[in-house]
């Protein structure tokens, strides 16, 4: 190593990568003198229409005498408004997140006897080849669970006999085995990673087939397998509302493009994974955890507003936190007045919080809510209006549960694997063709040079 710190050959890929720089940075005004639709979205904030969907509609404004207005945000699944379908299974006491994997992939809500069936069908897919977690999840610990994830996910189509087979029942029985064995790949990568990394205890334990996914989830995780009731409705809570958000978000759009090609559902899911492990997307209520830390180091009184306020002026101003000018949880690409995930859920996370002595922080959080819309409001331009995302709370909601950092973006993807069978399905059933947008190239054409002439 030289003085720098850096070996030769680093140093050499620096200069490189200059050079790559310079010679592949397209003029932004391109974009709009090509009329360029850059992330595929207008300039208003609207997703350019790429496909249909029955899957799962989002609303965020109507239409009202021929002008659109935005409206307090609207999510359904199959056509089942989210409040109704967590309405429907809270008053009864139950488990949500089955019933809404049925109700994604199969289009109907399931009567009682159905429900049972394939309670019984997920708990018997709940289990992973023989000597898997021995030679393929502990042999390479990885700090990144998700890389993990999308790892085991590729090797068990070593394991499938009909792997590339396209037909609907067998990639509705690949599917419902990834959605039975996510939680095991994403705690059991955790335990290794903890043990061989971090060199803590080890401890696998096994499923238990009577259990909801949420109970497993605990269950496989904590060392003594014990959880209070509404720690696992809540997690199932989470679990039902990061089920599925529209054929439009990063993760399932590149489920639809992958799909598209006819490739097999291992390598589908596994690119799925890989987009949802992106900050930008499914790692973000990690980020409004730690600006939360910052914000209780820095912040003496909670209920000063006035004192909340100049904080949160000084994180967009990109003076305090990461100085990224962001106020995460804050926002969303769709929802402008609510998120209607964000309601439902922030009520339930009050309540753990009452259980786990933390109620001073949920009205915290409430609080940093109500006066993060009125200084973004003020401080940015912006063309709709903002509010809390579900990852405002979640991440707060996983650090009551005890849940590791590490397993906050797998936790996403283990509901999310329920919306991107639903969707893998619905593109072999009604597509044919791969999806291939256009590019234009703004290059210009030059004059080939030979080698002793450069």
């Amino acid at each position: 190593m030289n003085a720098s710190g850096y070996s030769a050959i680093t140093q050499k890929i620096y200069s490189l990568a200059d050079i790559c720089v310079k010679n592949t940075r397209i003029d932004p005004q391109l974009y709009t003198v090509h009329k360029v639709k850059r992330g595929l979205r207008d300039l208003d904030g609207k997703g350019v229409l790429t496909g249909l969907t029955e899957i799962s509609t989002v609303n965020s404004s109507k239409t009202v005498d021929g002008n659109s207005v935005p409206c307090a945000g609207e999510l359904y699944y199959r056509g089942y408004n989210i409040n109704d379908l967590v309405g429907g299974f809270l008053k009864d006491n139950r488990f949500g997140f089955e019933e809404t994997v049925y109700l994604l992939l199969f289009g109907i809500l399931p009567d009682r006897a159905e429900l049972t069936e394939f309670y019984k069908l997920l708990a018997k897919y709940r289990s992973l080849p023989t000597n898997f977690v021995r030679d393929v999840i502990m042999k390479a610990p990885n700090r990144d669970i998700m890389n993990s994830l999308a790892r085991s996910v590729l090797t068990l189509y070593s394991y499938d006999k009909n792997a590339n087979d396209l037909s609907i029942p067998n990639v509705l029985r690949q599917c419902i085995q990834l959605i039975a064995n996510f939680p095991l790949l994403s705690v059991y990568a955790y335990h290794a990673y903890n043990h061989y990394v971090k060199y803590k205890g080890l401890y696998i334990h096994r499923p238990d087939a009577k259990m909801s996914t949420a109970e497993n989830i605990l269950r496989l995780l904590r060392p003594d397998k014990k959880y209070t009731p509404l720690e696992a409705h809540l997690l199932d809570l989470s679990l039902v509302l990061h089920a599925e958000h529209g054929g439009g978000n990063n993760s399932t759009f590149t489920t639809h493009v992958v799909t598209s090609s006819g490739t097999d559902t291992y390598s589908s899911i596994a690119a799925s994974l890989c987009s949802l492990k992106g900050p930008k997307h499914g790692g973000a209520n990690i980020k409004v955890k730690h600006m939360f830390d910052d914000i209780k180091a820095n912040i003496k009184d909670w209920n000063d507003d006035d004192e909340i306020t100049a904080y949160l002026q000084k994180i967009l101003a990109k003076e305090a936190f990461d100085k990224s000018g962001l106020i995460y949880g804050m926002g969303h690409a769709v929802y402008s007045i609510s998120d209607p995930r964000a309601e439902v859920f922030k009520q339930f996370v009050g309540k753990l919080s009452e259980e786990k002595g933390r109620y001073d922080e949920y009205l915290l959080y409430t609080k940093v809510a109500g006066l993060a819309t009125k200084v973004i409001s003020e401080k940015r331009k912006i063309y709709k209006g903002v509010s809390p995302n579900i990852d405002f709370y979640s991440g707060f909601a996983y650090s009551m549960l005890e849940l590791p950092e590490e397993l906050y973006t797998p936790m996403f993807a283990t509901a999310r694997i329920a919306g991107w069978s639903a969707h893998r399905i619905e593109e072999l059933i009604n597509a044919g063709k791969i999806i291939r947008p256009a590019y234009k190239s703004v290059a210009e054409n030059v004059e080939y040079v030979p080698l002793d002439k450069r």
